[in-house]
């Protein structure tokens, strides 16, 4: 049972099926019952057509344990032998006529889990089809292999006249076409909203787990352009400290027992180095922090930047600071590693003894500019530096345009803009 259920695609249309065919089940036993010498085929067991009419039920069921999925030759073969045992339930069983509407709901059922909408309707037309002529040859009494269909009249409408009998009859007929014809497509409609909400809470779990691969990916990208970014960092600056107090500390025990003045100079020298790694590996994890700005406004921070930079590096910075509004945590730690990125570049590169920054907001946009008076640098030569690269992704984050300009002997320029439009406050 536990594997029906995981094969049928929808478990609340499996549901509705069982209880239809329990009603096509029921009605023909009870037909079996209050009728016990039907009418079919002469010289045979009319008890018998009866039996091999619930059997048919049985395989209709059965036909449901597990539905067509690829082959769409496999689906229109399945429905058509629904169609099949539909009409054969309704020739053998007792009371067939009146099963007829429940087994041809079922089929109409299944053809909404096989089929797209052209299909349905083509499936619930040829049901309909069917209802009709089954209900045409019980009110005129035609017999189909020798098999009859209908039932003997009431007494109480055998005592009407002919014409009056025909319109009664008719009008019966009319209304349980009608009827039908309203719950087929009742069944359609419901079965297709509730086909189209299952596939639309499946797309909508397929979209969330795409998205928490993508967002696993992008972490995963991010982690490891920061662990790049901080090998570079080691590389370039501690390792470069490390390596001359390495060579500071090979001259000392030289000339230790030879010149000891010597020897002094250079492990002064090595001492000054390990002072210079530490406060650098002191800057960088302050580089790492994850709110810079947390509970202070942009301002405070970057005069507070503008301060330690003057103070390590005795280089001048100019500054021009006006800003308008209060702007998002986003916009503000952007600004912000970028200037923190562009002065420690210009500590470690730049050679420079003069920096401007400039800072302002207008009513369209932000416009940060850095600029100063050093060696400068090719900009198309730097292609793996990790600070203009995080310069770049993180104005085009928000999204703004950045500008850097620089050769030789002429200093840089960083022209950063972003448009307060495409801000979300």
């Amino acid at each position: 049972m536990a594997n029906f259920k995981h094969k049928h695609p929808f478990r609340l249309l499996l549901y509705l099926e069982w209880i239809l065919l329990g009603i096509a089940l029921i009605t023909s036993f009870s037909g079996l019952i209050s009728h016990p010498h039907p009418r079919h085929l002469s010289g045979l067991q009319p008890t018998w057509f009866s039996f091999l009419g619930i059997f048919c039920i049985a395989i209709l069921g059965l036909m449901g344990w597990k539905l067509p999925r690829n082959s769409q030759l496999l689906k229109q073969v399945h429905i058509m032998c629904g169609f099949v045992l539909c009409w054969l339930i309704t020739l053998l069983a007792i009371s067939g006529e009146r099963i007829l509407p429940v087994l041809l709901l079922i089929v109409a059922i299944r053809a909404c889990l096989l089929f797209s909408w052209s299909g349905r309707v083509c499936v619930a037309i040829f049901a309909y089809i069917s209802f009709l002529t089954v209900q045409i040859m019980s009110l005129m009494r035609i017999s189909l292999w020798g098999m009859s269909l209908g039932r003997p009249l009431p007494p109480i409408l055998r005592r009407l006249p002919p014409d009056e009998l025909r319109r009664v009859m008719f009008g019966l007929v009319f209304n349980s076409a009608l009827l039908f014809a309203f719950v087929l497509a009742f069944v359609l409609l419901l079965v297709g909203a509730l086909l189209a909400e299952y596939e639309s809470r499946a797309k909508l779990v397929q979209a969330n787990r795409r998205l928490r691969e993508y967002a696993l990916q992008i972490e995963n990208q991010a982690t490891l352009q920061e662990r790049n970014r901080i090998a570079r960092e080691i590389h370039d600056s501690v390792g470069h400290y490390l390596t001359a107090q390495s060579i500071q500390l090979e001259n000392t025990a030289v000339f230790l027992t030879q010149d000891p003045l010597k020897a002094a100079s250079h492990l002064a020298k090595a001492r000054q180095l390990g002072k210079d790694a530490l406060a650098n590996i002191r800057a960088s994890i302050a580089t790492l922090r994850n709110d810079p700005i947390k509970e202070r406004s942009l301002l405070t921070t970057i005069e507070k930047l503008i301060l330690e930079f003057q103070s390590n590096t005795n280089i001048a910075i100019a500054s021009e600071i006006d800003l308008i509004s209060t702007l998002p945590t986003e916009v503000n730690t952007a600004l912000y590693r970028i200037v923190q990125e562009a002065l420690t570049n210009i500590s470690k590169h730049s050679q420079a003894t003069k920096v401007h920054l400039s800072l302002k907001e207008t009513a369209e946009k932000i416009l940060l500019s850095i600029q100063d008076n050093g060696c400068g640098f090719n900009p198309s030569d730097n292609t793996t530096g990790f600070g203009l690269q995080g310069m770049k992704e993180r104005t085009a984050a928000l999204p703004g345009k950045i500008a850097i300009i620089s050769k030789y002997g002429q200093g840089c320029l960083i022209d950063v803009e972003i448009p307060l439009s495409k801000l979300n406050y």
